[in-house]
């Protein structure tokens, strides 16, 4: 899908930033596509842009309305549909990463059509997939794994792509979660794609390209993650990534979602999705580790880093405290 920019962030009437995570997440990456946000009475959450309404937005040129919001369930909350409508009816499309789908809600889908706006279920893939074929395509990649689920596979990748392209690099991102998707205004979301048609969307998301080009694909799940895994698998076998690399997070007491369950060594985790990525890119290699040592010192997290790096005989950083300079490093220049 392809979603038109600039944005106009709803935010709703959620507690936190963390329940607008999304939205918060759209207007760091991607600053100059937002034109503003759009809270109701007693929203907690702020992204820092200038409050408009729906038609204010939309006099400053804003082409669609981002539900950037979660909450418990997935749902699209009742009280939301009269600003959602309001919306629509100022020229806005809809986006929406819910689990709830827009083009559900006979109001909203009724509407959009008599208006002529579009309807975008970010979440729920659109059009006709394939199956992957393992087939070599043209062009570089690079996949960001991880230890474990929500440990900043995105956050990683769209800092590389953001180095790369600083460098001259031919780069795109491509998204593969709901939240990357409304940054880079297309993807798809691989999390909610049958299973044996992940790695074919994933063929499709990376296409044969030019030589010196190269696609940052989104990581998804955890090849070591019970839940998850079977996204990560047919992830690697479909990007077919010259690079990877693997993020993780020093500290964290267990698997998301799963208390019985403690993180996989580093060690682990380099040779199997090493492995599972050769089958259909005998060269891949390892780009680097990325950490995420947000519940770290300054001083803990310098060390962590130091440590894993000479641990494994590869650079070691944190996209938020260190950039990602040292990983783009070891791929020369454009």
């Amino acid at each position: 899908m392809m979603i038109n920019k600039p944005y106009h962030l709803f935010l709703g009437d959620v507690r936190d930033d963390l329940a607008a995570k999304t939205s918060c997440g759209v207007a760091h990456w991607c600053p100059d596509d937002c034109i503003g946000q759009y809270r109701m009475v007693g929203c907690g959450a702020d992204t820092g842009l200038p409050d408009l309404s729906m038609r204010e937005a939309a006099g400053r040129g804003a082409r669609t309305l981002i539900v950037g919001v979660v909450n418990a369930g997935g749902v699209l909350a009742p009280s939301w549909l009269p600003h959602l409508m309001e919306a629509l009816e100022a020229g806005l499309d809809l986006a929406c990463g819910l689990h709830a789908r827009l083009n559900d809600v006979p109001e909203l889908s009724e509407r959009a059509e008599r208006l002529g706006r579009r309807l975008h279920d970010v979440r729920h893939p659109q059009g006709k997939l394939i199956v992957g074929t393992g087939e070599r395509r043209s062009g570089k990649r690079i996949l960001t794994v991880g230890t474990d689920c929500s440990i900043g596979k995105m956050f990683t990748s769209l800092s590389i792509e953001k180095e790369m392209a600083a460098r001259g690099f031919k780069v795109d991102f491509r998204a593969t979660g709901q939240t990357g998707i409304l940054i880079a205004g297309s993807g798809i979301s691989v999390d909610a794609v049958v299973s044996d048609f992940i790695s074919g969307a994933t063929e499709m998301l990376s296409p044969a390209a030019e030589d010196d080009h190269w696609d940052v694909v989104e990581g998804q799940g955890s090849l070591m993650h019970p839940s998850f895994a079977g996204v990560s698998l047919g992830l690697l076998h479909g990007a077919q990534p010259d690079f990877l690399v693997l993020c993780h997070q020093p500290g964290r007491a267990h698997m998301r979602g799963l208390p019985h369950r403690k993180l996989p060594s580093l060690r682990d985790c380099l040779d199997l999705n090493l492995q599972a990525a050769r089958l259909t890119q005998p060269e891949a290699r390892w780009l680097g580790i990325s950490l995420n040592t947000r519940m770290l010192s300054e001083a803990e997290a310098r060390a962590e880093m130091e440590r894993v790096a000479n641990e494994f005989n590869l650079p070691c950083v944190d996209p938020a405290r260190t950039g990602v300079g040292a990983l783009v490093d070891q791929l020369g220049g454009p």
